[in-house]
């Protein structure tokens, strides 16, 4: 019988609110036999640390699937794999970390080595990304008066400083110029107070506005994914890029020997 051939294709970002993290949480598993797709998911990747955890010197840094320790007698039983120095600086410092570990990177290579150690035999095929950066995030499931709190003046911010651009390129420009020439140009005489070409601009800019963000209140007008969730996603992957390359340039990325 041929050895079975496990798929994985893992995720660029990953946000987790547990410590724990697995295979299952990274990525997606396929695979023909069903106990090694099952075996497979529920094998452990790392484990985050919070301030004040104790770091022994005996204590594995990355987690190891089926029972797999990896641990060297020339270092007293000290791990191969560190996911990340602050744990070295804190076994100096007395074996308590410094701060709450809140974010890694894992190379796809740690999670072959994984599945290999945990299922002999397995084929491991990965078809995702070669590095995947897991984050800690903490879900405040209590949403009371803070949050709207937090939304209101977030809201009044960016009104504000939109209205602030928007009058200060015009000022810019000297718009209002504009408006009395041509208001002169076409009737012959300067305006008296507020145009109808002011009110029509200021409706024409409003709809323009609304129209080009895709928004009206909640609702989209298209499909289309808007401008800025656009920017958002490019601003994601590149902040994605930097953090992976940091951690490669630092010695964080937790990654075969």
């Amino acid at each position: 019988m041929a050895d079975p051939v496990c798929y994985i294709k893992l995720n660029r970002n990953v946000e987790l609110t547990e410590a724990d993290v697995y295979i299952k949480d990274i990525g997606s598993i396929r695979c023909a036999d069903k106990l090694v797709a099952a075996k497979v998911k529920s094998i452990k990747v790392h484990k985050f640390c919070s301030a004040g955890d104790s770091v022994e010197a005996g204590q594995e840094t990355d987690t190891q699937g089926s029972g797999a320790q990896k641990k060297s007698a020339q270092d007293g039983g000290m791990p191969k794999h560190s996911a990340s120095k602050s744990r070295e600086s804190a076994r100096a410092k007395g074996g308590k970390m410094p701060y709450e570990e809140k974010r890694c990177v894992v190379s796809i290579l740690k999670i072959i080595e994984l599945i290999e150690e945990a299922c002999p035999g397995v084929t491991v095929e990965s078809l995702g990304e070669t590095e995947v950066l897991i984050e800690r995030i903490k879900v405040d499931t209590h949403k009371g008066w803070q949050q709207a709190l937090k939304a209101f003046f977030i809201a009044i911010i960016s009104f504000c400083g939109t209205a602030f651009t928007i009058m200060a390129y015009h000022n810019d420009i000297g718009i209002a110029d504009v408006f009395t020439r041509i208001h002169e140009i076409v009737m012959g005489s300067e305006p008296a107070g507020v145009s109808a070409l002011e009110v029509a601009y200021s409706v024409g800019l409003s709809l323009g506005i609304i129209v080009f963000f895709n928004h009206v209140g909640g609702r989209r007008l298209t499909k289309d994914p808007t401008p800025i969730e656009v920017e958002m996603r490019k601003y994601e992957t590149d902040v994605n890029n930097a953090l992976v390359d940091t951690a490669e340039r630092e010695g964080k990325t937790i990654d075969v020997e």
